[in-house]
């Protein structure tokens, strides 16, 4: 397996070009099969996810073609409306396939997800929801089989603003009979740029980017041309490492979906100045510490915790970092221990109490933040630290050590 190897210490300096974020691109790739004829994607990140995501939906019987930075899916073949377990192991978002295809040919067949290999995310919101919207639901050897003569809209409670469950309901609702409302929905901006999408294919949703949703169902949806918007968290990241590090500007980003983090940085006595697009931070040398706890959007991501705390680990005094999405989200601690890191956790908070130094060792990566917050763990340490299982990294980050080295980072990856 591949591995990246960093000495660490070195300032960071310049300016990087945000790519297109992976957590819309997915649920964008599958509405794509609400519409008859060819819908093109631009924007699109080159990572692993986008390619599973490319393959699971050619399994359908859809034409894919991939020209990175553009997708393009012609939905007029489609003929198997199956997910098969190979694929959808990899990659929790494979399940979005499911909303689209009940809701255009009223039904699937869909493996339960794999994914990262931390914590239960169980699909239970998705199940019930479209239930109540009339779909027959079977469990069956490790699949969901999924029917449903006619979709009908609802109403739909959420006990938990779930993005997986909002993006598979909305995608459901778009073509089903009656008005669906969705309370307590997802109010990220992936969602939101869901939301935009189907609307310009000719849905009608109500109330994008606010908690409740209104969707009228129609019969018929057309393929269209859309951009995918910048990656918050691949922004974030990149962030979080000027902070650390030296004088870093991330381009083509929005710094709207980006204003929790920003907040935070600015309280460890990070300079950040905000363009129309662009976001520059300039390390203060010595961080401060800043507690912090994660929620859903506009709350502070949980997808930058893992990174927040290897920030953590190097500022002058002890943090708490507590997150109330995913409560054992915590993999990258140890290895960040071993980086000399002093870290420890109790139920669903890390507390940090900043260390002089890093150094380097090597370290495990776990899931895809995990591995970000690795890197930026090996950035700051004293040393060389070899990070393995890598592939984690290709899974949400594009080119990320190429974007390091135009920083002046020393970090290469090794295959093996």
């Amino acid at each position: 397996m591949d591995s990246i190897v960093i000495n660490g210490g070195k300032e960071l300096r310049g300016s990087v070009l945000i790519s297109g974020a992976k957590n819309a691109v997915l649920p964008m790739m599958a509405a794509s099969l609400l519409a008859d004829g060819v819908t093109t994607i631009s924007n699109v990140p080159n990572l692993r996810d986008t390619r599973t995501m490319a393959s699971l939906i050619e399994v359908t019987g859809a034409q894919v073609q991939l020209d990175y930075p553009e997708i393009s899916i012609d939905s007029s073949t489609v003929h198997t409306l199956e997910a098969p377990y190979e694929l959808v192991k990899t990659m929790r978002a494979s399940f979005y396939i499911l909303g689209p295809l009940l809701g255009r040919f009223g039904k699937a067949k869909i493996s339960l997800p794999g994914g990262c290999a931390w914590g239960p995310r169980p699909v239970d919101f998705h199940l019930k929801a479209l239930e109540k919207m009339g779909a027959s639901i079977r469990l069956e050897k490790g699949y969901v089989l999924a029917e449903a003569q006619t979709l009908r809209g609802c109403s739909i409670q959420f006990d938990f603003p779930s993005v997986g469950a909002t993006g598979n309901i909305v995608m459901a609702a778009v073509r089903a009979s009656g008005i669906t409302e969705i309370k307590n929905a997802a109010m990220e901006p992936e969602i939101e740029q869901l939301c935009t999408m189907l609307n310009m294919m000719g849905a009608q949703i109500e109330g994008v980017g606010t908690p409740y949703l209104t969707i009228n169902g129609v019969k018929q949806l057309s393929p269209i041309h859309i951009s995918v918007i910048p990656d918050r968290i691949e922004a974030g990241t990149f962030l979080i490492a000027g902070a650390l590090l030296g004088r870093v500007s991330i381009e083509k980003t929005t710094p709207t979906h980006l204003k929790a983090l920003l907040e935070k940085l600015h309280s460890s006595g990070t300079q950040v100045d905000i363009d129309k697009d662009s976001i520059t931070v300039s390390s203060p040398g010595h961080i401060k510490p800043a507690d912090l706890t994660t929620a859903v959007y506009p709350g502070f991501p949980t997808d930058l915790q893992a990174q927040w705390i290897a920030c953590m680990s190097t500022a002058g005094g002890s943090s708490v970092v507590t997150d109330t999405v995913y409560h054992d989200r915590f993999s990258h601690v140890p290895e960040l221990n071993r980086l000399g890191a002093n870290i420890t956790i109790e139920n669903n908070s890390a507390f940090v109490r900043g260390v002089k130094k890093l150094k380097g060792a090597h370290v495990m990566s776990t899931d895809i933040r995990a591995s970000a917050s690795l890197i930026l763990g090996g950035l700051v340490a004293e040393g060389e630290t070899t990070v393995s299982r890598v592939y984690h990294i290709d899974r949400g980050y594009e080119h990320i050590v190429n974007k390091f080295q135009s920083l002046g980072a020393d970090i290469k990856r090794i295959q093996s």
